[in-house]
């Protein structure tokens, strides 16, 4: 599955569960009216037969059947064991420190404030 459609996936699952809370305002209501708009559009129709086609095809078959082998195998066993020791022992101890470090200083700053510029300018190229 690609990034862009597991985002969507995620601001969906957000989305909806929001609308299903208890707030029922006028901005709910409203944004539940837009949802269900979506929903009934062409573009809406095409991208839930999309996502239908690949959960219930044979590559989403596939892909499942993968991720469950990894995670029930003997290599994500190890793989699990493996980042327990990892994030339980020393050298994660150090790498916790190292990056709560870089976070803390001037180049991690830095850092957030560049990827802060690429991603405004990004969104300002695409609102264009």
């Amino acid at each position: 599955m690609s990034e862009i459609e597991e985002q969507v996936r995620g601001w969906w699952a957000r989305l909806t569960a929001w609308l299903r809370g208890g707030q029922r305002g006028e901005g709910a209501q409203k944004a539940k009216a837009r949802l269900q708009d979506f929903r009934d559009s062409e573009t809406g129709r095409k991208a839930e037969a999309a996502i239908r086609d690949l959960r219930q095809g044979e590559v989403g078959r596939k892909a499942e059947a993968a991720i469950r082998d990894l995670r029930e195998g003997e290599t994500g066993r190890k793989a699990k064991e493996a980042l327990a020791d990892l994030r339980d022992g020393e050298t994660g101890r150090k790498a916790k420190e190292a990056l709560a470090d870089l976070r803390d200083s001037e180049v991690g700053r830095k850092a957030r404030a560049a990827l802060r510029d690429l991603r405004d300018s990004t969104a300002n190229r695409d609102k264009s």
